[in-house]
């Protein structure tokens, strides 16, 4: 079967996410621009990478679902008495292939994935209508943009649609993700390797380096905050990508060019950003820092899903959550992590029974747009440099040489940076680190969409407990380590679409 990718481009085009029995991979919109008079000049090839870059804005991936589902699948939050239902069928493990929203990140990964194609089949032909150095450089930059997009995608499509890996033998035999590298192909619509996946995210990381290169000698801005990919953004990836992959050396390697490079700074929980704010506090009042590596960039203008809005469903006189944090991750936070304040606050709920609880102001808003009455709208951060001391003390940890004083180092680094103050390290050993580490990405990453893939790597379950004012169905919820649900189900419609041999998930069955 021919199989036409869609045709995505033009700048800031707002896409609506179709969930019909066609597949996520072969819509063609009506109001698509023939290919071949698309893309034909360098501003046009810059204006298709100004489209990939919005499509990140969509609320069905890191301003919505992509993030906030994940963790409440898991065991970070319980739904509520009075709550809107609003994921509730997640939260309960009623997960099914017709599931909305998982078919809308299914969709709309795709559809990154297609524009990243369609300025890499039609950069070529720009590139040998150029003449300058200056125009050149350019046209590999959007080159390489395109390419990192892919493998981000790509990463996010394995992560949440395949078993974790385990060994190359494994890898081999597990079934990975639809790959599509070309724009117009006849590639079939059926499933990779796992091992042939993750290839294909690397060698994108690998041409997305290349072109992405900075020099050293001469580059004298900052990369800090960016809302482009870059040379940083890429290792960053590579590292997170090599952990899930259990290649512990090529995660260290990586997870330390970004920490080294001198480019990026822990923000300072205790150190003053203006009188009264902290620069953690800035960070995520703000959405600036000098810790994000990259950021999905909004304006009040142009931006996406609202992530602290089922925390709070504030109507401007009362907040109705859908829901709140779980006692048991509360409790992990010591006296004096600063992250507590900046993650919760306690609030009088306007549901019936009034429960007081703390909520979760980490994503009560961008303040700037919070006084343009845009609610609960943070630009999304997937790439911070906390997550990469995560994973480099993880790589000490699980490497074939344990090294557990520089894992201890890499943590206590972090503390130092979230703690009132933090006089002492930390001491991780083969009994305690892996408990250490966990409890440390949970602290951190909380809602940040991590928790489904760690509980899956690491192989363990969980067992929710009633709270205050819990809602009874699924807040005694026991799910036992490698349940298939851990892995999201294939979308019906791909499996059903014409000419698709794409094989099902356990979780289809």
């Amino acid at each position: 079967m021919k199989t036409t990718l869609y045709n995505l481009i033009i700048a800031a085009t707002a896409l609506t996410l179709l969930v019909t029995s066609s597949s996520c991979l072969n819509k063609y919109p009506n109001n698509a621009i023939p290919a071949d008079k698309a893309i034909n000049t360098l501003e046009d090839l810059d204006q298709a990478a100004i489209g990939l870059y919005d499509s990140f804005k969509s609320p069905a991936l890191y301003s919505g679902y992509l993030t906030l589902l994940p963790d409440l699948q898991c065991d970070m939050a319980y739904a509520i008495n009075g709550y809107t239902n609003t994921y509730g069928n997640i939260w309960r493990w009623d997960i099914l292939a017709t599931n909305g929203e998982i078919t809308s990140v299914y969709a709309a990964l795709y559809q990154v994935i297609a524009r990243a194609n369609f300025l890499l089949e039609y950069a070529p032909r720009v590139e040998a209508t150029l003449t300058t150095d200056a125009e050149l450089d350019y046209c590999k930059t959007l080159t390489g943009e395109a390419y990192f997009a892919r493998a981000l995608a790509y990463s996010e499509l394995i992560r949440l649609w395949c078993k974790s890996y385990e060994s190359e033998e494994q890898a081999a035999s597990t079934p990975g993700v639809v790959i599509v590298t070309k724009y117009n192909t006849d590639e079939p619509m059926t499933r990779s390797s796992l091992a042939e996946s993750y290839n294909q995210v690397i060698n994108d990381l690998e041409r997305a380096a290349e072109c992405l290169d900075i020099d050293e000698e001469t580059f004298s801005g900052v990369l800090y905050s960016s809302t482009y990919f870059n040379e940083y953004t890429v290792y960053a990836l590579r590292a997170r990508v090599a952990l899930y992959m259990k290649d512990y050396e090529a995660a260290i390697e990586y997870s330390t060019k970004v920490i080294d490079s001198g480019y990026y700074l822990l923000s300072s929980a205790s150190a003053e950003y203006s009188s009264g704010m902290s620069y953690f506090s800035y960070m995520w009042q703000y959405d600036e820092a000098t810790e994000i590596i990259w950021k999905v960039g909004f304006t009040i203008n142009s931006y996406g899903g609202a992530l602290g809005q089922v925390f709070f469903n504030y109507d401007y006189s009362s907040m109705k959550p859908d829901y709140v944090p779980a006692e048991w991750v509360l409790g992990l936070y010591d006296t004096n992590d600063l992250r507590y304040g900046n993650y919760f606050y306690t609030y009088t709920t306007g549901h019936s029974h009034g429960l007081a609880w703390p909520l979760l102001v980490k994503y009560f808003g961008n303040m700037s747009f919070f006084n343009s009455q845009i609610l609960h709208t943070s630009m999304p951060k997937p790439l911070r440099l906390a997550e990469q001391y995560l994973i480099r003390a993880e790589a000490y940890v699980l490497g074939d040489r344990a090294d557990y004083a520089l894992a201890s180092n890499d943590i206590a680094t972090l503390r130092e940076a979230r703690y009132t103050t933090y006089g002492g390290g930390v001491s991780l050993s083969a009994d305690n680190a892996m408990e250490i580490i966990e409890q440390e990405r949970i602290k951190e990453l909380y809602m940040e969409g991590f928790r489904l893939m760690d509980l899956k790597r690491w192989h363990k379950g969980f067992e929710r407990t009633p709270q205050s004012e819990s809602l009874e169905n699924g807040s005694s919820l026991k799910i036992e380590a490698d349940n298939p649900f851990f892995v999201w189900p294939i979308p019906q419609h791909e499996l059903e679409s014409p000419g698709a041999t794409i094989e099902p998930n356990d979780s289809n069955l």
